[in-house]
């Protein structure tokens, strides 16, 4: 857990800008919260269907497996729609009445989500994402949402046409259609890939990584500073596809071997001119690529 908190505390640091102090001191502070479960007669998780949500879940859920519940009662909510909304995207939409509703509907956690929750945590954070591939393939459905949400994290990994992950490429599709703007680029790719779950920071984070390396794909426009998380700064941000983003999105060049790589993917870290793992769409699955190839 201490190794995991400073790995976890250096990426958001480095990623979005924020004090390592600050960052080791509020997962210091969340780890104690949790340890404190035992004090309480029932823990109610409360999470959603998309990416985001499901790593969370089974991160916590393979925690609490290795715990002693005592008389505490753990419970969970997990939803991926709501009667009456239409373009259902996650808790945030709902009022008190419609929450407290759900707070009713809550279901003990069984002995089986928690091992299902464990088995895909050690899974997401193996440095082989085959372990992944190998558990989609099994039961899952104690959690629901599990083996939709995988199979799109399988998806972000450099694709074996164009070294760009899903979420990537539609980040370039966006601006070469004509979405130059981060204020229309972050709710069209929330309307196209609700499944992700990504925040405005880290839909943000994935532009501007186009636009780095010797042959960027975007050029990036800022009147402030572009490294900046501030809401504000991140709305006037705009955004424009390079000869070589256009050549990327036709299959003509790949982003990899363009720019190098060098990014976490659960506990996978793919490094250099050539990623290790390629995801392949037309067979929808993983290729390891040995060096040199």
């Amino acid at each position: 857990d201490d190794d995991f908190k400073q790995v976890r505390a250096r990426h958001l640091s480095q990623a979005y800008g924020i004090e390592g102090e600050d960052c080791e001191k509020e997962l210091r502070e969340q780890q104690e919260a949790l340890t404190l479960f035992c004090e309480h007669a029932e823990v109610v998780l409360w999470f959603e269907h998309d990416l985001f949500c499901q790593v969370h879940l089974i991160y916590l859920l393979n925690w609490f497996a290795k715990r002693e519940f005592g008389k505490t009662t753990l419970s969970l909510i997990c939803i991926d729609n709501f009667p009456g909304i239409d373009d259902f995207r996650g808790l945030g939409q709902l009022d008190e009445t419609q929450l407290a509703s759900l707070f009713r509907q809550r279901r003990k956690i069984s002995a089986a989500q928690l091992n299902l929750g464990s088995k895909a945590w050690q899974a997401y954070s193996s440095s082989d994402p085959s372990e992944i591939e190998s558990l989609l393939v099994e039961d899952t459905e104690a959690l629901p949402f599990l083996k939709s949400a995988l199979f799109k994290h399988l998806e972000r990994f450099p694709s074996v046409r164009d070294g760009l992950g899903h979420d990537a490429r539609l980040c370039l599709e966006l601006v070469a259609d004509g979405q130059a703007e981060f204020k229309a680029l972050f709710p069209a790719f929330g309307k196209r890939e609700p499944l992700y779950g990504f925040g405005d920071a880290q839909v943000f984070l994935e532009l501007k990584s186009l636009g780095n390396g010797p042959h960027p794909l975007l050029t990036i426009t800022n009147d402030g500073n572009a490294n900046s998380m501030d809401s504000g700064q991140l709305l006037s941000t705009s955004f424009r596809i390079t000869a070589h983003g256009k050549a990327v999105l036709n299959g003509d060049e790949d982003f990899v071997r363009l720019n190098g790589i060098d990014l976490w993917l659960g506990g996978v870290h793919l490094q250099g001119n050539e990623a290790a793992w390629r995801w392949d769409e037309d067979h929808q699955r993983l290729d390891r690529v040995e060096a040199g190839a």
